[in-house]
């Protein structure tokens, strides 16, 4: 029996055809799987730059495009048009295989070639996007020589945007995560890890890449699974707003406007019906702007942004990107590239400091580093005078006017070094950012929308304020602060943000069973939130109307057997039929999460580090952290013991300041409130030795 694949960009396609189009696709390819030759239903395209190509009769008018293998059953839909689009679709694609990752590549051939032709025929002499980027990384990241050449004809973020259309997709993003700053191995770890050795991969074999890509192709394995996946193309909250969520996202607001409410109410989905709102009523190009501080969740927004919105020149009056990159582009110009400072390099420069000045013990790197982020930054303090005046809200350790001017001689050596040897922090490139867009006359964007808004710094606001046109429907803000997963406090009237009368709370939780929401709700009890409008935030009245499990609460002896539970734990939930990349496993560490995802390996259970964006035929596991603006059917948090969760590495001493040291027990709560609010249907949380202090039992 032949086997079927449905290329996953079809889906948002298939929505906009006809009910009865659509109800005649799922008859025609219901009965294209129960054919033993399915050869026979199809017809080869004359003139294809692929000769893989077939197309397939839906009615008279329609025509589905089909690939077809050289050798085995399975086949892919890629597209339903009308019958002369379909045929001249089919001509300019080709299929290759990816040689860096082995995953299905679909390109426009005809147009890439003509463009190449035209770039070929001009000649500039203005810096290239990718100049230095080499040839040898480039074939690491899996850019072949073909889409390669074009590249290097780019010197625009303009020009990149534009081969979005013809490029094979996951070339197109390695190419942006380059041009945005990413070094060579940032952008390798976002890309999905190889199942085999490169070596291995055969160019020719399109059924083993089809195999390989589950993030592109979704594979039914009969008619009942494929009329499923029509019958929900995309998940149901994507496409259906609640009353408030549509007044919200569609509503016409004088300044600022937000949306709050607890995990899984639709603030993300709200801020993405937002930017097709205002996209569709703005005629610039790339005057909506889509940000968040979450560095996995850009990709993500835009992919769903692309299901909601099905028209190129609306997509491109819309730019979907990481606030630190916003910032490293408006300092590059899109062009060139900044030297940052490591994390690893940046304590022993405040060493130096210390040293060099004679400062005494109290005053050690960790100190230093937290006063210029938590004061001088925070507040804008420019000079000794405005420092000495400033209040240290937070900051729990006393400092008189001597020992300020102590402080600020060492953040001025600290800082002053980092210029000399021309390096950079994302703070100063911010910072630059800011002072450019305050220097000069245009705004680069009409509308801002930030999701996660609570993980945001003051001097993020600070350029996001400055970037926009103060005007109606400017700033657009989704957050949820008992989400804060970051130092950062903030107070949206001092930065000039004034939302008041012009924020809506979701309070329908459409993610998560009611039992598992209660039980997670219990983990913040007593906490007093901040609002980031000079109040305090509540969860009151949040709800789900969805029953399930309760959550599942085991201790163990030892870490070996709590990993033994979760294997079977994770097989249980496999003979359940959930589908291993339904299920995410949360832990505190990166240590815990390589020896979980090898525990699960060992079993035989396909597991993978989130951080190398798993599959959909594997496990995630990851850092509580990295869990941020996920989802899974079924989530177990392993390792909430009480040396664990919260670690003492990550709380501030009692007796060295009260204050941070309140502030970090509330943000270690909130990773964990975030990680068991992930799951969709069931939990499961784990310890070894004594549970944490923060679980209920």
């Amino acid at each position: 029996m032949a086997r079927l694949g449905v290329y996953r960009d079809f889906f948002r396609h298939f929505l906009k055809l006809e009910k009865s189009v659509q109800d005649q696709v799922i008859e025609v390819f219901s009965k294209f799987q129960e054919a033993t030759h399915a050869g026979l239903h199809l017809e080869p395209v004359a003139n294809a730059r692929d000769p893989r190509m077939r197309t397939i009769r839906i009615t008279l008018f329609w025509r589905g495009v089909v690939l077809a293998p050289d050798k085995g059953d399975l086949y892919v839909l890629l597209n339903v048009l009308p019958h002369d689009e379909a045929y001249e679709w089919a001509k300019r694609r080709h299929i290759t295989v990816n040689a860096a990752t082995g995953v299905i590549e679909l390109r426009d051939l005809v147009t890439l070639e003509e463009q190449t032709a035209s770039a070929a025929a001009f000649t500039d002499t203005s810096t290239p996007l990718f100049a230095n980027v080499n040839d040898a990384d480039m074939e690491r990241l899996g850019i072949d020589r073909q889409v390669l050449d074009l590249a290097r004809t780019f010197n625009s973020d303009d020009q990149l945007d534009k081969a979005q259309a013809f490029f094979p997709k996951q070339q197109h993003d390695v190419l942006v995560g380059l041009a945005s700053g990413m070094t060579v191995d940032e952008v390798w770890a976002s890309l999905p890890a190889p199942s085999i050795e490169t070596s291995q991969f055969d160019p020719e074999d399109v059924v083993a890449a089809v195999e390989r890509s589950p993030e592109q192709v979704l594979l039914v394995s009969g008619p009942a699974e494929l009329m499923a996946a029509f019958a929900k193309p995309f998940a149901f909250w994507r496409i259906y707003l609640h009353p408030t969520q549509y007044d919200a996202a569609y509503g016409s607001f004088s300044g600022p406007a937000r949306v709050t409410g607890g995990p899984g109410t639709g603030k993300t989905v709200v801020a993405l019906h937002r930017a097709k709102h205002l996209a569709t009523d703005s005629s610039d190009e790339k005057s909506v702007l889509v940000t968040t501080f979450i560095r996995t969740l850009p990709s993500t927004m835009e992919d769903a942004l692309r299901q909601l919105v099905d028209d190129e020149d609306m997509m491109r009056r819309v730019e979907v990107r990481h606030v630190d990159a916003v910032a490293y582009r408006l300092v590059t110009g899109g062009t060139g590239n900044l030297a940052l400072l490591r994390p690893e390099d940046e304590k022993p420069r405040w060493t130096r400091v210390i040293r060099s000045l004679g400062l005494p013990s109290r005053f050690d790197e960790a100190f230093l580093s937290h006063e210029w982020r938590e004061v001088i930054l925070t507040q804008d303090i420019n000079s000794l005078e405005e420092y000495q005046q400033a209040p240290r809200p937070g900051r729990g350790r006393a400092v008189g006017h001597l020992q300020k001017a102590q402080i600020w001689d060492a953040i001025s050596v600290f800082t002053d070094a980092l210029r000399a040897d021309s390096v950079w922090t994302y703070e100063t490139i911010c910072l630059e950012a800011t002072r450019l867009l305050r220097d000069g006359e245009r705004k680069p964007y009409k509308h801002v929308i930030v999701d996660e808004a609570q993980d945001l710094s003051p001097w993020h606001w600070r350029l996001l304020r400055a970037a926009s046109v103060h005007g109606p429907n400017d700033l657009f803000l989704a957050g949820d602060t008992h989400q804060r997963i970051y130092d950062y406090r903030v107070s949206l009237k001092k930065l000039g943000i004034d939302i008041t009368g012009r924020s809506t709370r979701l309070k329908i939780n459409y993610r998560t069973t009611a039992e598992i929401l209660g039980w997670s709700l219990v983990l913040l009890r007593g906490e007093r939130l901040d609002d980031m409008n000079g109040g305090l935030d509540t969860l009151a009245g949040y709800r789900s109307e969805v029953h399930g499990a309760e959550p599942s609460l085991y201790g163990f002896p030892t870490q070996h057997a709590e990993l033994e539970a979760l294997v079977e734990t994770v097989r249980r939930w496999t003979d359940q039929g959930v589908a291993p990349g339904q299920i995410g496993v949360a832990v505190r560490s990166n240590m815990l999460a390589d020896q979980a995802v090898a525990k699960l390996k060992a079993a035989s259970i396909p597991a993978a580090a989130l951080a190398k964006k798993h599959t959909d035929s594997e496990v995630g596991v990851g850092t509580m952290h990295r869990m941020k603006g996920m989802e899974f059917r079924c989530v177990a948090v392993i390792g909430v013991g009480e040396h664990a969760v919260p670690p003492s590495s990550a709380i501030t001493p009692a007796e060295e300041d009260l204050i941070a040291h309140n502030q970090d027990l509330q943000q270690e709560r909130c990773l964990l409130f975030v990680a068991c609010t992930r799951a969709r249907e069931e939990l499961a949380v784990s310890w070894h030795g004594n549970p944490s202090t923060f679980l209920p039992v």
